[in-house]
């Protein structure tokens, strides 16, 4: 009995011991279209593989794959962001090793820019955002309320060159930015909306990034609080963007439970429309902006969708706060100039398969 007790527990060890060398993680991909960057709970690895850092390779070819501990402004990682698609419906499977990683490309940045009036800037290696200051109000010219858009025809980081050199209304290769927002939701903002109207908040009075590159990068942006209908509403913004994605996700924490409009702004010409209220898909073409080519815009909603419709000089998806007064989303856009979503066809497909994924994504097991 006691050779079977220590043969037991030699067993054990040996388990235990290997368990904390590698973990192996199968991801399959249900849906018909790759997937983007795929999440892991940092916890779960952590508890086989014990402390310290660790590779991560792709057991098909060997591959290191790159990788990004995600914070979400916590002392420790909650997530782990893989730097891999999956292909539509199939399987890799990758394996978690102790040692030093390779280095990963910065391919997202977020910064707050006082020296552009409170600006809050965002970017990929695709597109690029922003949202507007306190300090903006000052200046009623120029002040503006939504989502604005950058567009970009290169894969390297431009806010911070752009605001250098000041006019990034031309396009000296890389770029401009040609897009109006004024006083809407721009390119998918969001507004509680009651009594047929949208009450806009005022621009955001402070700032608080959460995570900072190479593959995303998550800010936090509080408003002062206003009033909506007669209730006094406050709204919190967490904002997330990854690297390869057109669209950044959103979600927004209301202090109280309300209706809200998704919007994105219409332009007096014609342009391409895509309305799916049941799947919670906006998208929108735009005009041709002259030599600027044409910007395409779209939203991707998960909370239910009451209604859409074409209104208040906007495309509007009009929706709830959820239990938790949070309303999630996903807005971006595209530029044809770009050269990889050169039409309407292509930009609400890519919107409709995001949808998919998003309700159909990678599922992991861990194997070993």
């Amino acid at each position: 009995m006691k050779l079977f007790t220590s043969l037991c527990l030699s067993i054990s060890m040996a388990f235990t011991s290997y368990a904390q060398e590698r973990v192996v993680v199968a991801l399959s991909n249900p849906a018909a279209s790759a997937s983007d960057l795929v999440e892991l709970d940092y916890a779960q690895v952590a508890a086989s593989l014990g402390k310290g850092t660790f590779k991560i390779i792709n057991a098909a070819n060997g591959k290191e794959i790159a990788y990004q501990l995600i914070f979400e402004g916590n002392k420790v990682p909650v997530k782990i962001l893989l730097g891999t698609p999956v292909a539509a419906r199939s399987k890799i499977s990758i394996t978690f090793v102790k040692g030093t990683p390779a280095p990963v490309n910065k391919k997202t940045f977020g910064r707050y820019v006082p020296e552009r009036k409170d600006d809050f800037a965002w970017e990929n290696d695709r597109v690029a955002f922003r949202m507007y200051g306190k300090a903006l109000e000052a200046t009623p010219k120029e002040n503006a309320y939504g989502v604005d858009v950058w567009n970009k025809r290169t894969e390297k980081l431009i806010v911070n060159s752009w605001y250098k050199r000041g006019n990034y209304h031309k396009d000296e290769g890389e770029g401009l930015d040609y897009y109006h927002v004024g006083y809407t939701l721009g390119a998918g903002g969001i507004a509680p909306y009651k009594k047929d109207s949208i009450w806009f908040p005022k621009n955001y009075t402070s700032s608080k990034v959460l995570d900072s590159g190479p593959l995303r990068t998550t800010f936090e942006l509080s408003y002062d609080a206003w009033q909506v209908d007669g209730v006094t509403i406050n709204v919190t913004k967490t904002i997330s963007l990854d690297a390869g994605a057109q669209l950044s996700k959103m979600q927004i924490r209301f202090t109280d439970s309300v209706p809200v409009a998704i919007g994105i702004i219409k332009r007096n010409e014609p342009g391409t429309m895509l309305l799916e209220e049941a799947e919670g898909v906006m998208g929108y073409w735009e005009p041709v902006h002259g030599k600027d080519g044409t910007t395409g815009v779209g939203c991707v909603i998960l909370n239910p969708v009451k209604e859409m419709a074409v209104a208040k000089g906007h495309l509007l998806a009009v929706s709830a706060t959820d239990k938790n007064n949070t309303v999630t989303y996903y807005t971006g856009a595209a530029w044809d100039k770009a050269g990889r979503i050169t039409n309407a066809g292509q930009w609400f497909r890519y919107l409709q398969e995001q949808s998919e994924r998003l309700k159909d994504p990678v599922k992991i097991s861990f194997t070993r």
